[in-house]
């Protein structure tokens, strides 16, 4: 195989580049609100090529559940790792592997490099390219000149996480959108976890009357915030599909006290006029809510709304919902044609939801 070249922009970026450095402890709270894990399997995405993955799969990269160690475990080719590991002394410049983002395309804003277990075999440094293209294959191949710098060369630690925030834009929909991502280590190595954050930008029909999940991660979907997410990720609940266990769905604690609710606010990938409701309680069969409702709220471009606001309208009343079941809502006569920004669901009194689906036809 040829050797891939670095762009000179992503050299020159080492130097100029203005990504801001993001501590591991605040690493959740600064991407989790308003982005989604554009390469998250989850979604779909998929690896299309790499230089090497002798020690550890390069798959491993896309894994949402964080890194496991097992020491003293080997294989054929050496220590087992939870990640993607090369051949030690590479003789080309760099490692890397590409990805077809699980979206149609994205706007990146951030970058997450995890090393957890790796020390000694860690990626000394690592860069990030970009581009937009419709053929896989030309991404592929040998001597593709596409690529554009997402973040330049950055200096990697062992067994740590470590992000970057490298357009603020792409928090505004200003941003290049990109479909293909290419992560490069120098020179070789080993990473637990890549993360590319960002929001979808998504393909709509052109018909505006044509039915769509409005809701839906690949359709610009972010579940912004939630009263609690103890045993599950809010961001679970816009994933496509109905998963493989409750660990992809979301699922609170349990209350103790009268009267308790738990909820998630979603900002809808568009607005739009709903027609029905789905609440999937699928692989939760002891834990499950008793009860959902289900409110709406048009708030201004930009803005997110309060959840004690006054505003909020009942979309769906109380339902009562069952272990293991796609439940499908009607909604209310008198929300009917009403345009919305942002869906909210809560389940009483707690429990575990796998997807929140919200179906209706765009405000253009």
């Amino acid at each position: 195989m040829e050797v891939q070249t670095l762009s000179p922009e992503v050299i020159q970026d080492t130097i100029t580049s203005t990504a801001q450095t993001i501590p591991a402890e605040a690493i959740s709270s600064t991407f989790e609100k308003d982005s989604i894990d554009l390469i998250s399997y989850r979604l779909n995405s998929r690896i299309l090529s790499f230089s090497d993955e002798w020690f550890a799969s390069a798959s491993n990269l896309l894994t949402p559940t964080p890194p496991i160690r097992k020491p003293n475990t080997f294989t054929h080719a050496g220590a087992w790792y939870d990640g993607w590991e090369t051949r030690r002394h590479n003789p080309s410049p760099f490692d890397w592997v590409i990805i077809r983002l699980g979206v149609a395309s994205g706007r990146v804003r951030g970058v997450e490099i995890d090393t957890a277990f790796f020390d000694g075999n860690h990626a000394p440094e690592i860069a990030v390219e970009g581009c937009f293209s419709e053929d896989d294959g030309v991404v592929m191949g040998d001597g593709f000149e596409g690529w554009e710098t997402v973040l330049g060369k950055r200096a990697c630690g062992p067994n740590q996480r470590q992000a970057w925030v490298v357009d603020d834009g792409g928090k505004e929909g200003k941003g290049k959108a990109i479909t293909h991502v290419r992560l490069c280590m120098f020179p070789d190595g080993g990473i637990a976890r890549f993360r590319l954050y960002g929001s979808a930008v998504p393909v709509f029909p052109n018909s505006v009357e044509e039915e769509i999940e409005l809701s839906a991660a690949v359709n610009g979907g972010v579940a912004v915030t939630a009263s609690d997410q103890h045993f599950g990720a809010r961001g679970n609940l816009l994933l496509p599909g109905r998963g493989v266990d409750m660990g992809d769905g979301w699922e609170t604690k349990r209350s103790r006290g009268e009267g308790h609710v738990d909820w998630v606010v979603v900002r809808l990938g568009a607005r739009g006029r709903v027609n029905r409701v789905v609440v999937d309680t699928a692989h939760f069969r002891g834990n499950y809510p008793k009860g959902v409702r289900v409110e709406g709220i048009l708030c201004g471009e930009g803005e997110e709304p309060v959840v004690g606001d006054e505003q909020w309208v009942e979309v769906v009343g109380e339902q009562s919902v069952g272990p293991d079941v796609e439940h499908v809502f009607g909604v209310k006569e008198v929300v009917k044609g009403r345009v919305f920004s942002h869906m909210k669901l809560v389940i009483v009194p707690d429990g575990g939801v796998k997807r929140f689906r919200v179906f209706g036809t765009r405000d253009v």
